[in-house]
């Protein structure tokens, strides 16, 4: 029997969730299955995936072939890397569960923050800009230096 790790669809119409599943090749998309070994959902930004590394790499090693979009999950998950005897896999900056409300309000909430920096340090090079040449000529501008010079140096002639 040849075993794939694959994807099975779940969900509403047009509102689609996947379970990963180790199934017989032979067997229909969403039809019978050995084991569930995690679910993934596309739907959030960034998309959600939960996937039983154990039970991912137990599967591989006994010869299970995962389909083109798992293999891409099971990358994304570290579960690949551990089958594949590189170092420790971490599992990337995926969440492991969908994101809450507060979650999503964080976010929120540092996006605006960081706009708002960003605008703060935008305001403080320009004022950094326009005072550099003040700061160099002694508090004066190039346009009123000249003019100082000739009124000092009239008023050591006349006087």
């Amino acid at each position: 029997m040849a075993v794939k790790l694959r994807l099975m669809r779940m969900g509403k119409k047009k509102q689609p969730t996947y379970r990963v599943v180790a199934a017989d090749s032979r067997s229909p998309r969403d039809g019978r299955f050995i084991e569930i070994v995690g679910v993934y959902d596309p739907r959030p930004d960034p998309s959600s995936i939960r996937i039983d590394n154990d039970k991912a790499v137990d599967w591989l090693r006994k010869g299970a072939q995962p389909t083109e979009s798992v293999r891409k999950l099971l990358e994304i998950s570290g579960a690949w890397g551990t089958f594949r005897g590189d170092a420790p896999a971490a599992p990337a900056a995926e969440p492991a569960s969908e994101p809450t409300k507060a979650t999503a309000a964080k976010a929120t909430a540092k996006a605006t923050a960081s706009k708002s920096t960003a605008k703060k340090a935008t305001a403080k090079k320009a004022a950094a800009t326009k005072s550099a040449p003040e700061a160099d000529d002694g508090g004066e501008s190039e346009a009123e230096a000249p003019a100082d010079e000739a009124a000092d140096e009239n008023a050591e002639e006349g006087g």
